[in-house]
């Protein structure tokens, strides 16, 4: 019976001492998380769309409904609270979809630690998440871009 409780035992501490060690890989290695990244997405901003931004940034938090035209953000609506009072409090601060691009190009040039993107089978992206330095807290930005619609549809 010892013989049985001991081996139990060192399984389970194998099996503990593996999961971390796992679960420490799995944290990163500290390696910039958009070497594999593609570099940019062909797709062409239009001069106006309309499209649908959830943000989770330090500055811009919420749900917005945005309409560019001629290249430039024209209306923003705040789709739940915390947008609402963004859209009070600091107007001009939602940003095209071609803006969030240079936001994720330059956080590529500066090297940040994560500057990732997810595309449409147009080529648009969907999701864009940054991290400037993994070690600062509230540098992380994610974008999340939906309900896009060209102008004339």
């Amino acid at each position: 019976m010892t013989a049985v409780r001991s081996l139990a035992r060192v399984l389970s501490v194998a099996a503990l001492v593996g999961a971390t060690l796992c679960g420490t890989a799995a944290c990163g290695s500290g390696e910039p998380k958009n070497a594999a990244a593609p570099t940019r997405t062909t797709w062409q901003e239009p001069e106006s769309y309309a499209y649908t931004l959830t943000s989770t940034t330090q500055v811009l938090a919420g749900t917005f409904r945005v309409e560019v035209r001629d290249g430039r953000v024209t209306e923003v609506i705040g789709v739940d609270e915390d947008s609402q009072r963004q859209v009070r409090e600091v107007p001009g601060e939602v940003p095209t979809i071609g803006e969030l691009l240079k936001r994720l190009a330059k956080a590529r040039s500066d090297n940040a630690h994560t500057a990732q993107a997810e595309y449409a089978a147009d080529g648009r992206p969907k999701r864009i998440s940054l991290d400037w330095d993994e070690k600062t807290v509230d540098d992380e930005a994610l974008y999340l871009i939906s309900a896009y619609e060209p102008a004339g549809r």
